[in-house]
């Protein structure tokens, strides 16, 4: 069974075929607009106060979405009977978070940044994968395989956002990747619902179209031009190339988590953010963007 996007629904798919009740009617946005609008005017001035005043606020942040993202996930592979070790995973994706951002700003002498990510990455693995013994050789595989997945897709994807944080000038390349994903986010919206006309992945995300591409493009690659150049004192292309590659990225993450939902049978992996679904429905294409933002930042940018 498949889910549907965000606004549509999907009759005669309900088990024992009962009739689907109809969503609530919020137009071709497909969202409850001004509960959307409040959230995310919430999250982003919390942002621009952690991110200039105190950046240990943004890190416990990233470390509490995370941990949600992954419990979200945990509840959505648990429909399919796939039981993650949810305890180990959220201890690990704070451990990963926080101690992925201080090692890179302390600078210890007998470790490195990388070195405590993946120390802490593999301990979050053998725990799971330990965790879940005492039930028997049962779907071992299967539960293991669903705790793989989560701590590779949440919390180690979004350690990078913690990463770049610790570097040189941290908070600029953060808001650089936060609002270049955004942008293409909001351009590919903005496009979509008064030009779309075209279907980009009929199959995967029927909302998605081309101009909603081009809009993502447009706006992510502008932001990515004017942030590089202003803010983080770097040659244009190099914007250029942070805005083509990160909305590219997003729009796959965003696809990705499509695919995700619609093989559990699901719309949205929660309803914890008013107007937006779950918390993984607003991390999927900064997740997957980070990693890329973080290494074109690291070898293109000074001080990264």
């Amino acid at each position: 069974m498949s889910d549907p996007s965000p606004g549509e629904s999907a009759p005669g798919n309900e088990p024992g075929g009962a009739t689907p009740q109809p969503p609530a009617d919020h137009g071709r946005a497909g969202r409850n607009l001004p509960a959307a609008i409040g959230v995310g005017v919430g999250l982003g001035a919390y942002l621009v106060v952690t991110l200039i005043w105190f950046k240990p606020g943004f890190v416990a942040l990233l470390a509490v979405a995370l941990a949600l993202g992954a419990n979200e996930m945990y509840q959505a592979l648990k429909r399919q009977g796939m039981t993650a070790a949810i305890v180990p995973i959220v201890v690990g994706t704070v451990a990963i978070a926080t101690g992925s951002y201080l090692a890179g700003v302390q600078r210890p002498v007998f470790f490195s940044t990388t070195s405590v990510l993946l120390a802490s990455l593999a301990l979050t693995v053998l725990a799971a994968m330990i965790w879940r013994m005492p039930k028997g050789a049962s779907g071992y595989v299967k539960d293991t395989a669903a705790s793989l997945m989560i701590i590779a897709y949440v919390p180690f994807l979004g350690s990078f956002a913690a990463l770049m944080l610790a570097g040189e000038n941290g908070s600029v390349r953060l808001v650089t990747f936060i609002v270049i994903v955004v942008m293409g986010d909001v351009g590919g919206y903005v496009a979509g619902v008064l030009f779309g006309r075209h279907p980009m992945a009929p199959t995967i995300s029927p909302k998605k179209s081309w101009e909603g591409l081009v809009g993502s493009v447009v706006l992510g690659t502008g932001s990515g031009l004017a942030l590089t150049v202003f803010g983080l004192g770097a040659p244009w292309w190099i914007g250029l190339i942070l805005g083509v590659l990160l909305v590219g990225v997003g729009v796959c993450g965003d696809l990705i988590e499509s695919l995700i939902k619609r093989d559990l049978g699901i719309k949205d992996m929660s309803s914890f953010l008013p107007g937006h679904g779950g918390v993984m429905d607003r991390l999927d294409s900064l997740l997957v963007a980070a990693p890329v933002a973080w290494l074109i930042m690291y070898l293109l940018v000074p001080g990264g």
